[in-house]
């Protein structure tokens, strides 16, 4: 399990987080979701052990990660801008890993050759396209059998196929290896289809951080028509994040859950009262909209 309890950097004057924590349960893969400049390089070079905080504790299995060698021997980071030196190959950086790696596969990297096929390992990795570089770092990640997976925008440059291929091989590890993968992405509704948990960063803070069920089961989108064209006056504790009308059906993003809001709304005898699940988009949309409120005026 990671722990990161009230976590502070500042960078020359500027506050890059803020008392930050949220927890990454073992054998979860957790979302971490937020604007741009919300903290979240940030915060993963930190749990890497890259970055020292100014103040606040974070903690791997219950220990520190800053040059402790053995904690950053369970945790393989994948960065936005990938890391490798200048002449190597896919081949020279699985021998560089397996010296401080101790769980490095050579058979499962053998047997991943097949997987990425496209790649050639012997190849500088330097002079191999984005694509290319990227299925080459998810190679060597996957072969190091890793307890913790820390991936920055993990798929940028992978095609539709491949994507799909790494995913799948993630999860399973996952599923089957009680692996622990903490993922960064902008691609909200890849994250959707594969996190059990999300955290919501925004100004160097959590803002929200619970399992994905959770999280879709507490914000509902309703649509109702009303008898009178007007809407009614709702009732006070009624947390409603948004209203849009489009002729005469009424759209209510509204926190809490479907069924206790369908039952509240039922009082007015509506013609048409729904409840739709949110996408994990909209659900980042509305919970920065009281936040970030040029998010929200930007995208709605």
């Amino acid at each position: 399990m990671i722990q990161v309890e009230q976590v502070t950097k500042t960078f020359d004057g500027f506050k890059a987080l803020d008392q930050l924590t949220m927890t990454v349960p073992t054998g979860a893969v957790y979302g971490l979701v937020g604007p741009n400049g919300a903290g979240k390089s940030t915060i993963l070079r930190h749990i890497t052990g890259v970055y020292l905080q100014d103040s606040g504790i974070i903690l791997l299995d219950g220990e520190r990660i800053y040059e402790n060698p053995a904690a950053k021997g369970k945790i393989f980071p994948i960065p936005d801008e990938l890391y490798y030196f200048g002449s190597a190959s896919t081949r020279d950086m699985a021998r560089f890993y397996k010296g401080f790696y101790p769980r490095f596969d050579e058979k499962r990297y053998e047997a991943l050759r097949e997987v990425f096929r496209t790649v050639d390992e012997r190849q500088p990795i330097r002079r191999l396209s984005k694509g290319m570089q990227k299925q080459s770092a998810f190679w060597l990640a996957m072969s190091c059998r890793p307890e913790v997976l820390v991936l920055d925008e993990p798929v940028d440059g992978l095609d539709p196929v491949m994507r799909r291929q790494v995913w799948n091989l993630l999860l399973s590890d996952v599923k089957q290896e009680n692996a622990t993968v903490l993922v960064s992405s902008h691609n909200l509704k890849e994250l959707e289809d594969v996190c059990d948990h999300v955290g919501i960063l925004s100004r160097g803070r959590v803002l929200v951080e619970r399992s994905l069920s959770d999280l879709q089961e507490n914000v509902v989108k309703m649509q109702v028509v009303f008898q009178e064209r007007e809407m009614p006056k709702l009732p006070e504790d009624m947390e409603v994040l948004n209203v849009s009308q489009v002729g005469r059906i009424t759209t209510l993003i509204v926190r809490g859950r479907a069924h206790e809001i369908t039952n509240r709304l039922s009082v007015y005898c509506p013609i048409l009262l729904e409840a739709l699940p949110l996408t994990l988009e909209e659900i980042f949309i509305y919970e920065l909209g009281g936040e970030d409120y040029e998010v929200r005026d930007v995208i709605l």
